[in-house]
């Protein structure tokens, strides 16, 4: 067996290992977080006072105008000097939750907008108040707009997490880190790493079309290929 296929093969489980218990719920959780922050920031913008939508604008334009490694070095190396001492891992979902809260907000904001007036109109024709015409007939629709764009970020995330190593989480990338420290083959390593973030994008690209399909408008180009 070749040393390269060997050495892959060793340190698959450890990676797996890593990926399962850090990489994956380090997914889930900030990305479950990030959307329900998103979502409440983008009602925020749209419908809350000046002031307050004024806030959540603040937000939005600092998370998403600097870099997420920057963020998460704030988090975990700069707010101690405050003393605030936070864990590697909750630090990391800390960080990934506030810049997908940014990101996913504006997806969210713009999907709600495109909803045409009249949907509004009809909803409150038939009797609705303001947050039912919102709940029932608005945010439906607005789902399937921002579909596509909210599983990008998702799957654009599963990547990101590979940036909490700089914090030492010992999630996927860094297990594979430890191991070049030991047996001094990074590129091997750093292309078996690679590859499982390959497979993982490949899967949940897939699950983003399947959704897709289902979510699809009647007589959307999905639909009409299908």
């Amino acid at each position: 067996m070749p040393h390269w296929l060997d050495l892959m093969l060793q340190s698959l489980g450890p990676l797996l290992v890593a990926g399962l218990r850090f990489t994956v719920p380090l997914t889930l959780i900030a990305f479950a977080l990030g959307l329900s922050l998103g979502l409440g920031t983008a009602l925020v913008r749209l419908f809350a006072p000046r002031p307050v939508a004024a806030l959540a604008w603040l937000y939005v334009w600092i998370f998403r105008g600097t870099p997420l490694l920057v963020q998460l070095f704030v988090i975990f190396y700069g707010l101690p000097s405050a003393g605030i001492l936070i864990d590697a891992f909750p630090a990391a979902v800390i960080g990934f939750t506030l810049n997908v809260g940014a990101y996913t907000s504006e997806i969210i904001r713009a999907a709600i907008a495109s909803i045409p007036k009249g949907q509004w109109e009809a909803s409150y024709a038939i009797g609705m108040t303001p947050a039912q015409a919102l709940r029932r007939t608005i945010l439906p629709q607005a789902a399937r707009v921002a579909v596509p764009s909210l599983a990008n970020t998702f799957i654009a995330l599963v990547k990101d997490t590979s940036l909490a190593a700089a914090i030492t989480v010992p999630e996927l990338f860094q297990a594979a880190q430890r191991i070049v420290a030991v047996t001094y083959e990074p590129l091997i390593l750093y292309t078996e790493a690679a590859l499982i973030y390959l497979v993982l994008s490949t899967l949940l690209s897939g699950l983003q079309t399947l959704l897709e399909r289902r979510l699809g408008r009647y007589g959307g180009y999905l639909e009409a290929r299908a």
